[in-house]
């Protein structure tokens, strides 16, 4: 009977702990949705913006907005996930710490190292997250988004051939038509010049045509007048003609990159044909080793900050008022660290054979939330037991 009796003490203590870090982990999984909801709609929207401005005034549609929108979050979201996760990591030990919940946890016998295992499978569950961004979704979305925006740069109708609306496709120039009928027919057009700064053209005309031409696309306009101004003596010549042909491929944004961007490519192709790849992009050694290896720094310093985060609040001790010196202190050690990963990524680019600098912020960061864990556990004096000892030693 006695025997019975540890075997359910024992079973209970252990759905007791399974419960804790369920719990925990659930309202880091929350707290992490609800920061990386809310940091994504910032840098999205500040994004959108300007994403709008220039989609809609080129002539395309809501649906091109959209669909530009979604190939550009794959990268917003690399960019705040690590900052979520840190953030959830803070909010959830912060408001556990308050309501004296990890004290109980620590009155029952779990030591700092303990506490922290449902905190670091968080942090494996955002690196994971980081590391399909970084290696394939990432580079997939700028490829496509590349391409799109290689499609709409080349597409005449989009960019011209919008009625009502004066369009300004490069510097100097303005077109209006006044109506598009059905069988590609534009009515009313004016067309002004101004990109010489010694004289400006602008054309009239009753209709025009778009005609398509092995140098290009050419707008034929029928019916029209050219008035030439010439700015130094501020003569006006007007010329009247029946058709006139204009060579409005200058319009047209050319795509000059045709090289592939090593930014495009996944982690896969990266291994398979390293060579390859830094000939098609033109790509330095140092820039190909920044890149590859920042693939993997990456989901490193998620779980580095998600682990520091929650190190760092531990030594805080547990009040009612709060711990903002711990949080503060591990907003500092971040950045720190965040500068210092800028610091190797140069350092790579100069020296390639130095790649494993770019594991250097990252390891440090894990560094010190062990040593913090090591702190908390007691493993460690504090800076005080060093100052009675080196006291007593004088």
């Amino acid at each position: 009977m006695p025997y019975k009796v540890g075997v359910r003490t024992q079973e209970s203590g252990g759905t007791f702990v399974a419960r804790f870090d369920r719990y925990m982990l659930s309202q880091l999984m929350v707290l992490f949705g609800f920061f990386s909801l809310v940091l994504v709609a910032i840098y999205w929207i500040n994004r959108a913006v300007k994403l709008f401005d220039r989609l809609i005034g080129d002539g395309q549609t809501a649906i091109v907005f959209a669909e530009f929108t979604a190939l550009t979050l794959p990268s917003v979201i690399r960019i705040v996930l690590p900052i979520a996760g840190f953030a959830a990591t803070l909010y959830v030990t912060n408001r556990l710490s308050t309501e004296s919940e990890l004290t109980v946890m620590q009155s029952t016998g779990f030591s700092p190292w303990r506490l922290a295992r449902p905190v670091l499978f968080f942090g494996i569950i955002v690196a994971l997250m980081m590391s399909a961004l970084t290696h394939f979704l990432v580079p997939s979305s700028l490829k496509q988004l590349k391409l799109r925006e290689a499609e709409i740069s080349s597409n005449v109708t989009a960019r011209l051939l919008t009625e009502g609306t004066f369009l300004h496709p490069t510097d100097g120039i303005t077109f209006y038509i006044r109506e598009i009928t059905d069988d590609g027919r534009m009515n009313d057009i004016f067309l002004s010049n101004r990109s010489k700064p010694d004289e400006s053209v602008t054309y009239t005309a009753e209709a025009a045509y778009l005609v398509r031409t092995d140098a290009g696309p050419n707008l034929v306009m029928v019916n029209g007048l050219t008035q030439r101004l010439i700015h130094g003596s501020g003569r006006l010549f007007t010329t009247h003609f029946s058709d006139f042909s204009y060579d409005i491929s200058g319009f047209i944004k050319q795509d000059g990159g045709k090289k592939p961007l090593l930014k495009h490519f996944t982690t896969d192709q990266m291994i398979e044909t390293p060579v390859h790849i830094q000939v098609q992009t033109g790509s330095s050694t140092g820039v190909f080793a920044e890149e590859y290896h920042a693939r993997f720094a990456q989901p490193l310093f998620a779980l580095a900050a998600v682990l520091l985060g929650f190190a760092m609040l531990l030594t805080g001790g547990f009040s009612r008022f709060g711990i903002w010196r711990h949080i503060m202190s591990a907003l500092i050690l971040l950045v720190l660290i965040k500068v210092l990963e800028g610091v190797m990524a140069d350092q790579v680019l100069s020296h390639p054979a130095r790649y494993w600098l770019m594991y250097l912020p990252s390891a440090l960061g894990l560094g010190i939330a062990a040593l913090l864990f090591a702190r908390s556990a007691g493993q460690l004096p504090s800076l005080s037991a060093w100052r009675r000892r080196k006291a007593a030693l004088t």
